[in-house]
């Protein structure tokens, strides 16, 4: 049973320890099936308040490499398939035993890995605390508003848009829609 509270907690310097952790348990089980691995989302930005979720962002190949047996073992860890809609990624989440969400896995293509809003969004917010500090008040806001997981993440599209258009331009990427839908 999943439990969706809105939560925004200050940062928690255990998170990346967490991840690491999560990361080498993953490479461990799947041997050679993930090319790139990175903590993403606000629980990788020093100093972020956030949602104590720890979010990782694999590659690999292709998404046919993620095979019914490869599948099992991510179920045998605890992650849960989530069909969520986005194109070119296949998501997971792991509970706790009260049914809270721990870990969020979003397996993306080594072809999408230099272009996925996630990574340019905390790529950026590492590097502009003052849109980390926004963006830190602006969750703490909507959270104290919401109860709805999805109005929540909603809501803050506006300025994440902004931030990874700004970080696209940056880099010379072509901008693109947030929401994959």
């Amino acid at each position: 049973m999943t439990i969706d509270v809105i939560e925004v907690v200050d940062y928690d310097p255990s998170w990346p320890g967490r991840a690491a952790e999560a990361v080498a348990e993953l490479r461990e089980a799947l041997p050679g099936l993930f090319v790139e691995t990175e903590h993403v989302g606000s629980t990788s930005v020093p100093g972020l308040a956030a949602k104590p979720v720890i979010d990782l962002m694999v590659s690999v190949a292709a998404l046919a490499d993620v095979t019914p047996e490869r599948a099992a073992v991510l179920e045998r860890l605890g992650y849960r398939y989530e069909r969520t809609g986005m194109r070119e990624r296949f998501f997971y989440y792991r509970e706790d035993d009260a049914g809270r969400r721990t870990h969020h896995l979003h397996i993306v293509t080594v072809a999408s890995w230099d272009t996925r809003h996630e990574r340019l969004f905390s790529d950026h917010l590492r590097r502009h605390p003052e849109t980390a500090a926004e963006y830190a008040t602006l969750k703490r806001s909507i959270a104290a508003e919401e109860s709805d997981g999805l109005a929540y993440t909603k809501r803050k599209s506006d300025l994440i848009q902004l931030v990874v258009d700004r970080e696209r331009t940056a880099r010379g990427l072509p901008h693109g829609t947030l929401w994959e839908e």
